[in-house]
């Protein structure tokens, strides 16, 4: 029996998936962008329960539904739901099961992904909860890196930006304790990797280098530079929103100095945080990245689901 060969699972955090593990789900990625219109999920009912706004994150677990044959249902809005008039978190996920083969989920509060994957009889896929974890997200990150720099081990990867309430960040950092990283963490001093996280590369042996300047220099040892988004939603004071939205803007010409591997990713939205100039630049990857998000999300269903990566290569359904 192959690794993950079992009949069903949670995708609710990448920090329990192990090299082996995470080096499969990419290879079934890599089968899905070569065929990505199949028949495994005939049959099947999937459920995306959106608490909290989304555009690519839905929009891409939905499209890899249907393009593996299941049919979606759910919302993208709480406030059409019963939780406006009281229904609790569980009775809705004990609800939907009655309906659903799986359930993809974005909730505001940190662990309600997992909750749900306590009490639900049917697998959970965390689409993203609270400022804590966004595990699809860092598998679509993963198979991004792995696409552009053909490997994942020994990289030097710059997180900038928004380290303290970015839940893809968080993510990545616990997913490539296996790759020997060296992350470099770029973030004003309200927005610094929180220490649970830099504890966590202690216990790891994970490289790391803080920095507060955000320029050529800095930057010119970069394979990867991820950018982040100052997310206005998770602030309590605005005002101290207002004070660190605009402080890292990637331009064009900061990018001079920098290796000819390199790219640029961003989980998007993006505000203001990459400058237009920079979309044409061949270190540009950000578009790329969330096109293959469709990809990494036809493996997680399939993961969540029991199907293998040898039902996946021996398919006979392929659409073209």
């Amino acid at each position: 029996m192959t690794v993950l060969e079992m009949e069903k699972h949670n995708f609710v955090t990448i920090a329990d998936l192990s090299r082996e593990e995470i080096l499969y789900l990419i290879s079934m990625a890599q089968e899905f962008e070569k065929h990505p219109n199949r028949e495994l999920l005939k049959g099947r009912v999937v459920a995306t329960l959106f608490f909290e706004p989304s555009t690519r994150t839905r929009l891409s677990f939905e499209t890899a539904a249907n393009r593996l044959g299941a049919r979606v249902i759910g919302f993208s809005d709480a406030k059409v739901t019963s939780a406006t008039k009281g229904e609790t978190l569980k009775d809705t996920i004990l609800m939907v099961s009655n309906y659903a083969d799986v359930i993809a989920m974005r909730h505001y509060i940190e662990g309600a992904a997992q909750y749900a994957s306590e009490v639900a009889p049917i697998p959970i896929i965390n689409a993203g909860d609270g400022a804590h974890m966004h595990p699809s997200q860092c598998l679509l990150d993963l198979y991004s890196i792995y696409k552009t720099q053909g490997t994942l081990d020994n990289l030097n990867i710059y997180l900038v930006g928004d380290l303290k309430y970015g839940r893809t960040v968080h993510s990545l950092i616990t997913a490539m304790r296996h790759f020997n990283p060296t992350f470099h963490f770029v973030a004003p001093d309200e927005l610094a990797m929180p220490q649970e996280y830099k504890m966590y590369c202690h216990h790891h042996g994970i490289k790391y280098v803080e920095h507060t300047e955000f320029n050529e220099q800095v930057i010119s040892d970069a394979d990867i530079i991820y950018m982040t988004r100052v997310q206005k939603e998770r602030f309590s004071d605005l005002m101290e929103y207002e004070r660190v939205k605009n402080v890292y803007i990637l331009h064009r010409d900061m990018l001079k100095l920098t290796k000819p591997n390199m790219k640029i990713l961003h989980p998007l939205p993006r505000v203001n945080e990459i400058a237009y100039d920079v979309d044409d630049d061949p270190h540009a990857y950000y578009i790329q990245q969330a096109g293959n998000g469709l990809y990494a999300r036809e493996a997680i269903f399939c993961h969540c689901l029991g199907i293998t990566l040898d039902d996946i290569r021996n398919d006979k359904t392929i659409i073209n």
